[in-house]
């Protein structure tokens, strides 16, 4: 993995062809291009690469997705369904930019998240988090 310390920058890539079978919390921007068998949680932005999966639900800011996703979704700011990307599950989100040829199968609710949780997607709840 990976860390930059400049804020709104890549901070963790997980590569091709690695696997993690548990969660994943880090506070700055994470890039999948391997597989998660886990929730993941962002304080920032989490991009799933064309060959990216994560199999759990996903709590982040914003989220760009190329490749798969089986599970819950809650990104209050910004989503964005690639051409070839595939979501399977509930998606809660502000925003929602859904590419040609992207597979979006589930449910969708557009509103303020944040009120629904009432705390910003990644704010600390006991588990570790990757600096």
């Amino acid at each position: 993995m990976k860390s930059t310390d400049k804020p709104g920058e890549l901070g963790t890539i997980l590569g091709k062809g690695a696997v993690v079978d548990g969660n994943i919390k880090v506070e700055h921007s994470l890039r999948v291009d391997g597989k998660v068998v886990g929730d993941v949680t962002s304080g920032d932005t989490l991009i799933v690469g064309a060959e990216g999966e994560i199999k759990g639900n996903v709590k982040v800011k914003n989220l760009v997705l190329g490749g798969r996703i089986n599970g819950s979704v809650l990104s209050p700011g910004r989503t964005v369904l690639e051409a070839r990307s595939e979501l399977r599950g509930e998606l809660k989100t502000g925003k929602l930019v859904i590419d040609e040829g992207a597979i979006f199968d589930g449910k969708c609710s557009m509103s303020d998240a944040k009120a629904e949780t009432g705390r910003t997607p990644g704010e600390a709840d006991g588990e570790t988090i990757i600096k």
